[in-house]
């Protein structure tokens, strides 16, 4: 659906702003997203993004219905996956494992495949099936050497349900395997890493503002060292949405 100029340079605007802001500030997107639906209910891109926006801010009913508004637009079952993590979501387990099951499965490409089967894993732990969902992950896809953009979430998936089924050493394994994966920090790999070795990360400042960082061989750049204690603080700018 094609839209005037000057309302499809608002919407994208503030689409874009959906995008930038998704990950660091989920709620200011949210916001943003219902700005674009307002001004294109119509567009698909709209209800994908109004979709994501509402998931990320845990508005999975919601979220849902965008998911499912978009896929009857295009016809595409590349949203399935986080459709069906919307029920898990909603406590609704089965209906996730129920989606895990259908034909639209087999239209995904690979790496829709392999997020299907990482939320059919979850909604297995859902449902108290532990061993069920290390099954569900051991696949070609785990155990290939070759390192695709869903590798360390996969491998990071498996080391996490090996550990809640107390199988700590093939779980630090996995772990490691993650981060090795992990080029662009997606997990906490090293975290767990760190925790299973009884470390923890403190910010400094936060110790003693006072305390000259040398002096406790503070990172100064990361302004982080190994400690028995944790915190952290994040102050954050919130961008204010507008229409344009």
């Amino acid at each position: 659906m094609s839209l005037p100029k000057t309302l499809a340079e608002d919407v994208a605007r503030n689409l874009v702003m959906v995008a930038r802001l998704i990950d660091e500030d989920p709620e200011q997107a949210y916001a943003y997203s219902r700005i674009a639906l307002r001004l294109a209910s119509r567009v698909a891109a709209v209800r994908e993004a109004a979709g994501f926006a509402a998931y990320a801010t845990q508005k999975y009913s919601e979220a849902l219905a965008e998911f499912r508004a978009a896929k009857r637009m295009t016809g595409s079952v590349e949203l399935w996956p986080v459709m069906a993590d919307c029920e898990r979501g909603l406590g609704r387990p089965e209906r996730a494992m129920a989606m895990a099951g259908e034909p639209e499965v087999q239209k995904l490409d690979k790496a829709g495949q392999v997020e299907m089967r990482l939320v059919a894993a979850g909604a297995r732990r859902d449902m108290g099936q532990l061993d069920a969902a290390i099954v569900t992950l051991q696949s070609s896809e785990l155990a290939s050497n070759a390192v695709h953009p869903w590798t360390a979430r996969l491998r990071y998936a498996y080391a996490d349900a090996l550990l809640a089924a107390g199988r700590e050493d093939e779980a630090r394994e996995w772990f490691g395997k993650a981060l090795e994966a992990d080029k662009d920090g997606s997990t906490d790999a090293s975290d767990r890493l760190a925790e299973m070795d009884g470390v923890e990360f403190v910010d400094a400042l936060d110790e003693d503002e006072d305390e000259d960082p040398a002096a406790i061989g503070t990172d100064v750049a990361s302004g982080s060292t190994a400690t028995a204690k944790g915190g952290d603080s994040d102050d954050n700018d919130e961008d204010r949405p507008s229409e344009a």
